[in-house]
């Protein structure tokens, strides 16, 4: 009883089987099937042309929506086999934006259609995937291997273009470079204050004040900057033969046997001058390998700046008082010849006076015609009698007539011409005008006189003097070369430079390769 019973389930099982087998066959060949038609339509969708942007945007959708996929491709399959629209704005703010259901109720997990089998992508989507994914990883690493080759390409260029210079020239700065010292001074050129700027008023607001120098203050310092300067100073105190020791650097070293143009672009290096138009002051700045000629150096340069500015107004103030003098002396020349020519009037003539002599004649004249009018009344009176005597009469009449002959004889001295051939009237016109010509020639002399002050006082006007407002000091410490801020400065430039040539290197390609 109990071995038929056996028998009939073995049989059982085997027809089961055989079902079994024959239903996963089936089965195994509809997964094949549908694989294929999943790997068609990936390949179509991969033919679409999407976007890297679209695709993640439907493997987020996919995500969100909890879909199982190999591929972005399969993600948008999957999408659009569910009615959902992976590109669409709604479909994207959901993965920003909660579920509009109510929050409160709890998800369950929902049952599974046994029909509905999770469907497996075929071997080739597998492989078409895996190939896609080589793909992208190996040209994710051509990308990474470029990125990192122009990286150390770049570092390269810095690093010959930029570093290695600024290492070199920082080395220089720091081990080779010879100290150098530096004195500085600080000069004002003033000229000399006027009476009336002392008084004040607004005509003489702006004198004795730096702005009046300033062309001045400009000459000086062409001067100090200029090649006699340096050929002064190179004679007086060996400026070249200081700058041509050996035990100077070679960059900074004066060469043997140099030019004076060479020496002048050096001289130009060393001898920084300044103008500050403000306030007038220039500012010189003398470098020197040993901090006595320095000083020695700066010394000398101060020393010509003032002669220079005594040059400056010497020959106006020159001109000025030479003109003055020479007009003073034509006039005590001229003085002395009309004093000259009026002693000799007085010598020749023998008189003095023109007014004494001609005042003494005219006296004369005027006593005689008193005396006449007397003798003229008293002949009247004796010819009014009835027998005037005869002898009286013409006795009174000689008298008169003689006093008339002597009256015209003396006019006649007067205004006629003389035994010495020239009338008394002519010979003190010459007296007079000689002696008014001595008294022009007087008053002339004392003009020019005054002139002659006038042009010393202005000429004292004009004198420019050079006042030190900041002494030269010996230095006890090199100035030069101030090492990091000359390294930092190199970089900076060698930087810039390297930056130029790069971006118009970049430019140019760009234009050569449109």
């Amino acid at each position: 009883m109990t071995t038929k019973p056996k028998v009939k389930r073995f049989r059982i099982r085997r027809d089961g089987a055989a079902r079994d087998d024959g239903q996963a066959r089936a089965n195994e060949s509809n997964k094949i099937e549908d694989a294929d038609a999943i790997a068609a339509e990936n390949e179509a969708i991969s033919k679409e042309g999407l976007t890297a942007r679209q695709l993640r945007m439907a493997r987020r959708v996919a995500q969100k929506r909890g879909l199982t996929f190999t591929s972005e491709f399969d993600a948008v399959r999957q999408l659009r086999g569910a009615g959902i629209d992976p590109f669409q704005q709604k479909s994207v703010l959901e993965l920003v934006m909660p579920d509009s259901g109510n929050s409160d109720q709890v998800q369950l997990p929902q049952k599974v259609n046994p029909r509905h089998k999770a469907k497996i992508p075929s071997r080739e989507a597998l492989k078409i995937s895996e190939d896609h994914a080589a793909e992208i990883r190996q040209i994710q690493l051509d990308i990474v291997r470029r990125r990192r080759r122009k990286i150390l390409l770049m570092f390269t260029r810095l690093a010959f273009f930029v570093i290695l210079p600024t290492i070199m020239t920082g080395w220089y700065f720091y081990t080779m470079a010879t100290p150098m010292y530096a004195t500085k001074s600080d000069i004002v050129i003033q000229q000399a204050q006027s009476q009336g700027a002392a008084a004040g008023g607004l005509s003489t607001l702006f004198q004795g004040t730096s702005m009046a120098t300033q062309q001045d203050s400009i000459a000086v310092q062409s001067y100090l900057a200029s090649r006699e300067a340096m050929l002064r100073l190179d004679q007086d105190h060996g400026f070249k033969e200081h700058f041509s020791d050996p035990n100077i650097d070679s960059i900074q070293r004066l060469p043997e046997n140099a030019t004076n143009e060479e020496t002048f672009k050096l001289y130009s290096d060393r001898v920084i001058i300044s103008y500050d138009p403000t306030e007038g002051i220039i500012k010189m700045e003398v470098i020197a390998t040993d901090p006595v000629k320095s000083f020695e150096f700066s010394e000398a340069l101060i020393n010509y700046a003032e002669e220079q500015v005594d040059q400056l107004t010497a020959r106006l103030r020159t001109d000025q008082m030479k003109g003055a003098l020479q007009s003073y002396e034509d006039a005590e020349a001229r003085r002395a010849d009309a004093l000259s020519t009026w002693l000799e009037l007085q010598q020749s003539m023998q008189q003095i006076d023109a007014g004494s002599e001609s005042g003494a004649r005219m006296g004369q004249i005027n006593s005689l015609e008193s005396e006449r009018q007397q003798l003229s009344l008293v002949l009247q009176s004796r010819l009014n009698v009835e027998r005037p005597s005869e002898i009286q009469v013409q006795a009174l009449r000689d008298q008169i007539a003689n006093i008339d002959g002597l009256i015209a004889e003396l006019r006649e001295e007067l205004t006629g011409t003389s035994n010495n051939g020239a009338s008394l009237a002519a010979r003190n016109t010459e007296l007079r005008v000689a002696e008014e010509n001595y008294n022009f020639q007087t008053m002339m002399v004392q003009q020019a006189l005054t002139q002659m002050e006038t042009a010393r006082i202005e000429a004292n006007r004009q004198v420019r003097y050079l006042s030190q407002s900041v002494s030269p000091v010996i230095p006890d410490q090199a100035t030069y070369p101030r090492a990091f801020e000359n390294t930092l400065l190199a970089f900076f430039i060698f930087s810039g430079i390297y930056l130029l040539i790069s971006i118009t290197v970049s430019i140019l390609r760009e234009q050569v390769s449109s």
